[in-house]
């Protein structure tokens, strides 16, 4: 019976073992966007620090959400967290041109973390951070909406991500945010 029990628990560990992680061949530091000023935003000046990716749009019913997002940014910035956001009108809700989100979002947000030109985010013309994000994690990467969030750990690979109803200083993402800095 001893035997059993041990070829059993064997056979478990055997299969346990295998269980394969997403083999990066890039990871978040080696990308890069352009700013919504038009510089490129390096992504190998984040490296050692968590990044959480936004899609955002200005005419969105989760446009609020920017007000968290920079309560995040100035409460984590000093932590190693950057926020960035990725302005998209991918789903038809986003204005027209770089500089009236930017000014939408100052005047408005006060927002001052990163944010890049507006941006594709799904399908053959999406940004190479979310085919990179799709190729390492799934679908479950793929934004269903504005708003959608990916948390990126210090190692430059996916954490987790979080649904556009998941408010910026929500516990659950705070929880997240905290366990990587």
């Amino acid at each position: 019976m001893k035997k059993l029990y041990l070829s059993v628990i064997l056979i478990i560990m055997f299969f346990f073992n295998n269980i394969v992680k997403a083999e990066y061949e890039k990871i978040f530091y080696d990308l890069k966007i352009e700013s919504i000023t038009g510089e490129i935003i390096d992504f190998k000046e984040y490296e050692n620090k968590a990044v959480l990716v936004v899609n955002t749009a200005s005419y969105c019913g989760f446009t609020s959400q920017y007000q968290e997002l920079q309560e995040l940014w100035d409460t984590y910035k000093s932590k190693g967290l950057i926020v960035l956001g990725i302005p998209s009108n991918t789903f038809n809700q986003e204005k027209k041109d770089n500089e009236e989100v930017k000014k939408f979002c100052e005047v408005n947000f006060n927002i001052n973390f990163p944010l890049s030109t507006i941006t594709e985010i799904k399908g053959d013309n999406a940004h190479e951070i979310y085919k990179w994000a799709k190729k390492n994690y799934g679908k479950s990467a793929i934004p269903k909406w504005n708003f959608y969030k990916i948390l990126i750990n210090k190692e430059g690979k996916i954490e987790d991500t979080f649904a556009s109803f998941t408010k910026p200083m929500s516990g659950k993402l705070i929880k997240k945010i905290e366990g990587i800095l």
